[in-house]
């Protein structure tokens, strides 16, 4: 009689056993971590200043259709503008890439609460509120009734995203700080940290409401019920980390060449999946993120960066690999985190149901950057 399931059939069995013997998709060897928790430190810097900014523009660029100083978190000076137009500051490009990511490909309880009669009814009380005053947008609302609805969409998408990273944002800087400390030291440690910052914010709920003329209109009520997990983590994961959309210039946006399967759930574009070496290339859109994390690299990090053979001529590169490395930890996390049973039952049924479970993520990540990533 069997006790336990039997090895694992899929080509990456290995994986499997990897996970339910309590190691990650990532492979646990000392360059992987000092790789990892260092680009989770720079990431964990770059994300404070991305969710900074998308709460900003979701409270207070509320339906502000031609936001010029959007970027510039209400504080707009001639150096200021001067580094803006040098190209010398932080890239919130990527942050509203990440989110149009999230808004298109939908999930979970936000996507769904938005399509409600009850989210249209608050965003027209808000609309009508912010218009009130202003002939032009009260008449461009008047012809289009759903434009400004829509794109209340996006804004709660926009608060949403940021109140996804302001809790994920400390969690990478506390990681840095426990590896310092020498309390992280495997793959293992990284993943169990990031779980546990997972679990413990899971429940935190998502609202969203903004202040037009000294008076607060809920656009995503507390009644709605939208949580941490299941409502922007894991569309987070799904949209950004797998699907994404394919990046202008590298494929064709023609219908005619087929290039683009037809099937949004067939995307495989995220940042699992993709090819590092464009990185550092005009309009590939990871490299704004690469180019962020690069000014706070800890210096443990870049020194190994340096030693490479092309020093720091593929430094974005470089950067993108161990970006994704730490994303396969991520979500080795995720996935435990959502597992249907303990890691550590031990009933059968329950054994065979977690391998099924992990086969079918490991099939589904059988494309992306995995296999490269174990070498």
């Amino acid at each position: 009689m069997l006790t336990a399931p039997p090895p694992a059939a899929h080509p990456l069995a290995y994986i499997v056993d990897r996970i339910e013997s309590g190691g990650a998709l990532l492979p646990d060897t000392p360059e992987n971590v000092v790789e990892v928790v260092g680009i989770l430190k720079s990431y964990g810097v770059v994300l404070d200043a991305y969710w900074r900014n998308l709460i900003y523009i979701s409270e207070h660029q509320f339906l502000v259709l031609f936001p010029f100083f959007k970027y510039f978190n209400g504080e707009i000076t001639t150096a200021k503008l001067l580094r803006h137009w040098w190209h010398d500051r932080i890239n919130y490009e990527f942050a509203e890439y990440c989110m149009k990511g999230m808004f298109w490909h939908g999930g979970g309880g936000l996507d769904a609460f938005l399509d409600t009669p009850e989210f249209v009814n608050l965003a027209k009380t808000a609309i009508r509120a912010k218009v009130k005053s202003n002939p032009l947008m009260s008449g461009l609302n008047q012809i289009f009734p759903d434009f400004l609805v829509e794109q209340v969409r996006q804004l709660c998408y926009y608060s949403g995203l940021g109140q996804f990273w302001r809790v994920m944002s400390p969690m990478f800087l506390t990681l840095s700080d426990r590896y310092d400390r020498g309390e992280i030291q495997t793959i293992a440690d990284v993943v169990a940290h990031v779980k546990q910052g997972l679990v413990d914010a899971a429940a935190l709920p998502i609202t969203y409401a903004v202040n037009i003329d000294g008076k607060s209109y809920d656009l995503l009520p507390a009644s709605a019920g939208l949580t941490f997990l299941p409502d922007t983590a894991l569309p987070y994961v799904e949209a950004v980390f797998l699907r994404s959309f394919p990046f202008f210039g590298t494929v064709s946006y023609n219908a005619q060449a087929h290039q683009i399967s037809a099937n949004q759930a067939d995307f495989n574009y995220g940042a699992l999946f993709a090819d590092p070496l464009p990185i550092g290339g005009g309009g590939i859109p990871p490299t704004l993120l690469m180019q962020d994390m690069r000014h706070f690299l800890p210096d443990y990090l870049h020194k190994i960066y340096q030693q490479g053979l092309r020093g720091e001529d593929d430094l974005r590169v470089k950067i993108c690999l161990s970006f994704q490395k730490s994303m396969f930890c991520v979500t080795t996390a995720a996935i435990l985190g959502t597992l249907p049973h303990p890691l550590d039952t031990t009933d059968l049924a329950q054994q065979q149901a977690n391998r099924a479970y992990l086969e079918a993520w490991v099939e589904r990540l059988s494309p992306s950057r995995l296999p490269r990533v174990q070498e």
